[in-house]
């Protein structure tokens, strides 16, 4: 199970984030009192989020960066360690859990935990494990936690007022074992605990990376991660970006902190609230005119609403890298299409490629839908007959979409009047050439001038090129 869960690392670290976020919504809905498996609890995360932090229409971009400020306090996410091999750190001011919980629900897998609890996202109990393969040499991860007070109070657990760790790590196959085993550490099996209010773990201005308390939740850390070349730079930046799209509508805020020595610049701390934040605070800097669009569409009797995203040109690269057609469900990505296919000969956007981002939010398909479409390590598309009409669905809807064909058509034109200014130098060497020698310039001109041979003002309006057989 656990070598079956996510391909990348930064996937893996979303569930994670996934599970804080899970966590916060539980502490809320079991601090009032209400089982989160009764009819009285939210039916949806939308619900929980209206319900519980007051988010008009459970979207983040409904609330000010200050409430959004306030919120990330809650989940946060700590880099520290060497600038190659991080540490990394989550931490969730939610539910929390006592000592003798923690073998049924964190240290767990496969268990029917959040299975009926519809406000979650997870449902599996096994994603969390997916950082694991990626945990240095030795696969390495601590976990501390207490129980949410507010939600202990509720309860008549004798170790509720206690924290509770332990070590996970992997031990190589043995005595003829074909697989390694991943332990915790829990002598005579019991999980170690002690007593205290709080304890100094969460980070205190740069570069400390402890010194302020936490007083309940759970703090889950993880040990010279394998993040990858491309993202071990400051997580303010290039994880940053990436996680934004893969929470592109991210329940809850998550506060990002870089505690690692030797980076330079004016802050080491973000809010993460997911990529519909980031390109609706500066739209207008980043965002073609009259984009984003949205509407929805039915496939196979399945509902699900779409928005079109169009960077204007080179400012792409801020917000994504390959990702094309993001498939989303409850704010987290499951999958997604490259860029190469808006350069599908059924879609013909080839000007536009780069700079196209569609939002597919799956929120709405059934259970059975959802299983066919999507891996359960919810990293990537299954090849099946659901998503082969997406596909097709798509295709047609960018094709005809009259807002993009325009734009092509502008990029187009550009993009040939960018060349043509591109030759001007040589156009000059040219006129130089055939000025000097007369004989040259009377077999291939008339005159010293160098034509264009395009028709830069009819190109817009031009029709589609379609080639007869020779």
């Amino acid at each position: 199970i656990i070598g079956n869960q996510q391909s990348k690392p930064e996937t893996a670290i979303v569930e994670k984030i996934i599970n804080s976020v899970d966590s916060m919504l539980m502490g809320q809905c079991l601090a009032s009192g209400t089982s989160p498996e009764s009819a009285d609890a939210p039916q949806s995360i939308h619900d929980a989020l209206v319900e519980y932090f007051n988010i008009f229409d459970g979207k983040l971009t409904n609330i000010s960066p200050s409430e959004r400020s306030k919120l990330a306090g809650n989940i946060g996410f700590v880099a520290t360690g060497q600038k190659s091999y991080p540490n990394y750190a989550i931490f969730d001011r939610g539910e929390g859990q006592t000592p003798s919980k923690l073998h049924d629900t964190i240290l767990s897998i496969r268990k029917s935990n959040k299975l009926r609890i519809p406000f979650v996202q997870g449902k599996f109990n096994m994603g969390g494990t997916g950082v694991f393969r990626f945990c240095g040499e030795r696969n390495i991860q601590l976990v501390v936690s207490r129980r949410n007070p507010s939600v202990a109070s509720h309860e008549n657990d004798p170790m509720r007022d206690f924290w509770g760790f332990t070590v996970i790590r992997r031990d190589d196959p043995s005595h003829g074992a074909k697989h390694s085993n991943y332990k915790y550490l829990a002598p005579s099996n019991h999980i170690l605990c002690f007593p205290a209010e709080d304890i100094k773990i969460l980070p205190g201005e740069y570069p400390d990376p402890y010194g302020s308390p936490m007083s309940w939740g759970t703090y889950i850390k993880f040990f010279e991660y394998k993040i990858g070349p491309g993202l071990r730079t400051n997580i303010l930046f290039d994880l940053y970006n990436k996680l934004s799209v893969l929470m592109p509508q991210v329940a809850l805020p998550v506060k990002l902190y870089e505690r690692r020595k030797g980076f330079r610049g004016n802050s080491f701390e973000t809010i993460l609230s997911g990529l519909s934040v980031r390109v609706d605070e500066d739209r207008s800097e980043n965002i073609e005119e009259n984009f984003p669009t949205s509407g929805s569409m039915t496939v196979n009797g399945q509902k699900m609403k779409y928005s079109i995203y169009v960077f204007k040109k080179g400012k792409h690269e801020k917000f994504t890298k390959d990702e094309g057609i993001v498939f989303t469900i409850n704010g987290q990505t499951h999958g997604y299409l490259s860029k190469s296919f808006f350069t599908r000969s059924s879609v013909g956007l080839s000007y536009l490629s780069e700079s196209i981002l569609v939002i597919l939010d799956c929120s709405e398909i059934d259970g059975r839908a959802r299983e066919d479409l999507f891996m359960n390590s919810r990293d990537r598309l299954a090849t099946c007959p659901l998503r082969s009409e997406i596909e097709r669905h798509l295709e047609e809807l960018l094709k005809k979409h009259p807002g993009l064909s325009l734009l092509k058509d502008k990029r187009r034109r550009e993009e040939i009047e960018s060349k043509l200014s591109d030759q001007q130098p040589l156009s000059d060497v040219l006129k130089d050439i055939l000025k000097k020698s007369p004989s040259l310039a009377r077999l291939f001109v008339q005159g010293l001038r160098l034509n264009n041979p395009f028709n830069n003002n009819s190109s817009a309006n031009a029709n589609e090129f379609r080639g007869e057989t020779f």
